[in-house]
């Protein structure tokens, strides 16, 4: 039996220093912070986090925040925190980084991944108009000299049809690309797609089958949202590797929570990690990782405060 999991993405911070694409939240919460240093996340709770992901067995998708949130001194901080936790090394998403950048973070990392969200030029400029593709591509060439995977995510929703999969086959072809993320467009409130139709789930398997077909060995994972969890199974066996996209702590343990696992034994797949058993945490673990004590003892904290969370 074939076997699929969860990738659980990693934000860093609500601030987005572009905060202009037409479909994200962080849009429209950018004229509303003051102060982006206080949208981050403590670095307790990441690196908590990061532990939970080991121990439930869940893939860390990628660390993930909006442009300019981190120096890049504190981004290799918790980028080396990660590895060491987590015991692998995550993907980055984080916006275009700089060449220097990639090289000093390159020992830590698997690869990046560019947002690349929409592959109709057209439409791709007006819903991200501070994202050029053509940075992107500059950014996977230079993965490319430093032997760094890449990856990119793809909403489905914000205007394109399936004939714009020859768009798609083309930019994977062009970036060798090693993992795709597709979403369906959740619309967000106080943005132009708030009363946007979402995609039929026939039209989003569609897309992820001429993937698979057109990629046999291209990483696909697939977002969902609450109200469109049973299409996973659809998504599964169109082609996809694994799930993403869902609220796994807040949401642990509940009934859509046993939907996804549902939905993997509908497609014939083994679900490996759980989203609904909670196995014993020993804090004991953090104790070879040579942290300073008193990020440990948040960390600690803050794993109890996930926990409690999960049990309720």
């Amino acid at each position: 039996m074939n076997t699929t999991h969860f990738e659980r993405a990693i934000f860093l911070s609500w601030y987005c220093a572009k905060g202009d694409c037409k479909f994200c939240y962080m849009s429209t919460q950018k004229g509303l912070i003051k102060n982006p240093r206080k949208a981050r996340r403590s670095t307790a709770s990441i690196l908590a986090e990061a532990f939970l992901c080991k121990k439930l067995g869940w893939k860390i998708e990628f660390l993930s925040g909006g442009y300019e949130s981190y120096t890049t001194d504190e981004l290799f901080f918790v980028i080396k925190a990660i590895k060491k936790i987590y015991g692998e090394k995550p993907w980055l998403n984080i916006g275009v980084i700089k060449g220097n950048d990639l090289k000093l973070f390159k020992p830590y990392i698997e690869g990046v991944c560019g947002a690349v969200e929409c592959i109709n030029p057209g439409i791709h400029d007006k819903v991200c108009p501070s994202k050029p593709i053509k940075e992107i591509e500059s950014m996977f060439r230079l993965c490319d000299k430093l032997a760094l995977k890449k990856a990119m995510t793809l909403i489905l929703g914000l205007g394109e049809t399936i004939n714009d999969f020859l768009l798609l086959r083309r930019f994977i072809k062009m970036n060798k690309i090693n993992k795709i993320t597709f979403y369906r467009l959740k619309p967000q409130k106080n943005t132009v797609f708030e009363k946007v139709k979402p995609v039929t789930k026939e039209y989003y398997a569609e897309w992820i089958k001429l993937t698979r077909q057109n990629f046999p060995k291209t990483q696909i994972v697939v977002g969902s949202w609450l109200t469109h969890l049973d299409e996973i199974h659809l998504l599964l066996k169109a082609g996809a590797d694994a799930v993403t996209k869902f609220p796994s702590i807040k949401l642990f343990n509940s009934k859509y929570a046993k939907i996804i696992e549902e939905e993997a034994k509908k497609a014939n797949r083994k679900f490996t990690g759980t989203l609904t058993k909670l196995p014993k945490i020993d804090y004991s673990d953090l104790d070879g990782l040579k942290l300073d004590k008193k990020l440990k003892k948040e960390i600690t904290a803050k794993l109890c405060t996930y926990l409690n969370k999960m049990k309720t």
